[in-house]
């Protein structure tokens, strides 16, 4: 019996080295086709709806997916607008971080005892090093933006593909479960398309909502260029707990390269704390629900298990991929405790409460 335990053990080890073994070394193909998938959950009311109005489904699809590329279009739009008013200070923003450089090496000068002919060497030193790494650095920038461009094309090319051929890879996956249960396979499919376009809508009214917000704290604590930095902070939200607090530390730097006291930073760290406390209890339970309800733990988890596997692009679509899982497991009999696991347990209503709804 033993033995048979020992056994199982290491087939499941073994199962799930493979598993992840596969994840890491199929990014490139899995990343885009994953992203496809869930845009294409997210389109596709907008070509059933157009479909349905007697539009072909080709013409439907196709203009699904340019409501997608005009939504990208206005971000990238807004963000380099914004940035066209902060480069207008790049004067300025120079010259204080001249002086910001002056104080550091005047304080390290008078506390640490090195001299400035001292810190002259070691810059000249790092700066002969450093050559070769910056031409690296614009090697890969170049590199990896021919990858983003190459990524994004098949992502449109795959949710093309998807919308198009939902009727097929549906019956594919409805021939696999026995006829008893396709109804309930059929109820799974269609849940598990309404917590990704909740998710992804969810999030794109509360980055809204973070832009609303951060603009006008930014703009009463004195940030310059407050839109764009709120622009910043909202879209880093789709990176799970990194984004957010990146977002508001580049704040922190950029203000003080623009000149800015430490009372200007010190009310950028409590709009960014009111803001969080507004995110977390007004904003999450309203926009996005409780249809993607993890486990905090196993949020956390996913997470850094994604960023392992795939990067920042795990780190975003961890929360969306468990939803899925945790509605597949809910309705698969064997899984149904793994499902219990990575969910969050939903509380029980008071007994006064439930004797007032039955009335």
């Amino acid at each position: 019996m033993n033995e048979l335990s020992l056994t199982r053990s290491v087939q499941l080890l073994l199962l799930l080295f493979l598993l992840f073994a596969g994840l890491y070394y199929a990014r490139p193909f899995l990343v885009p086709v994953t992203f496809a998938a869930l845009f294409a959950m997210l389109l596709l009311p907008i070509s059933l709806w157009l479909e349905g109005h007697g539009v072909n489904r080709v013409i439907a699809v196709l203009l699904s997916l340019l409501v997608l590329a005009a939504v990208f279009t206005g971000i990238v739009w807004l963000i380099s607008w914004q940035v066209s008013d902060l480069a207008k200070d790049a004067v300025q923003i120079e010259r204080n971080l001249t002086l910001k450089i002056e104080e550091i090496r005047n304080y390290i000068t008078q506390s640490l005892g090195i001299s400035r002919r001292q810190q002259d060497e070691i810059i000249n030193q790092q700066q002969q090093g450093s050559s070769g790494w910056l031409s690296g650095l614009v090697t890969l920038f170049l590199s990896r933006a021919g990858a983003f461009l190459t990524n994004l094309l098949l992502v449109l090319v795959y949710t093309f593909l998807f919308i198009y051929f939902r009727g097929h890879l549906k019956k594919f996956i409805l021939m696999l479960v026995p006829r008893a249960e396709q109804s309930r396979a059929e109820a799974t499919i269609h849940r598990c398309r309404l917590v990704a376009q909740k998710y992804i809508t969810g999030l794109s009214l509360m980055i809204a909502s973070l832009w609303v917000m951060y603009s006008i704290g930014f703009s009463i604590v004195g940030v310059k260029n407050a839109i764009f930095f709120a622009i910043l902070c909202g879209l880093l939200e789709i990176v799970p707990f990194v984004g957010n607090l990146t977002g508001n530390l580049i704040t922190v730097l950029m203000s003080v390269a623009q000149g800015g006291d430490m009372s200007m930073i010190i009310g950028i760290v409590v709009t960014y704390a009111i803001v969080q406390f507004l995110q977390t209890y007004l904003l999450e339970p309203l926009v996005v629900g409780a249809e993607v309800n993890i486990h905090p733990l196993f949020t956390i988890l996913g997470i850094v298990l994604g960023e392992m596997l795939w990067g920042i692009p795990g780190m975003i679509l961890a929360i969306p991929l468990m939803g899925i899982a945790k509605i597949i497991c809910d309705n698969v009999e064997p899984l149904k405790p793994y499902g219990y696991l990575i969910g969050e347990e939903k509380k029980k209503k008071p007994a006064r409460a439930r004797k007032e709804v039955v009335k």
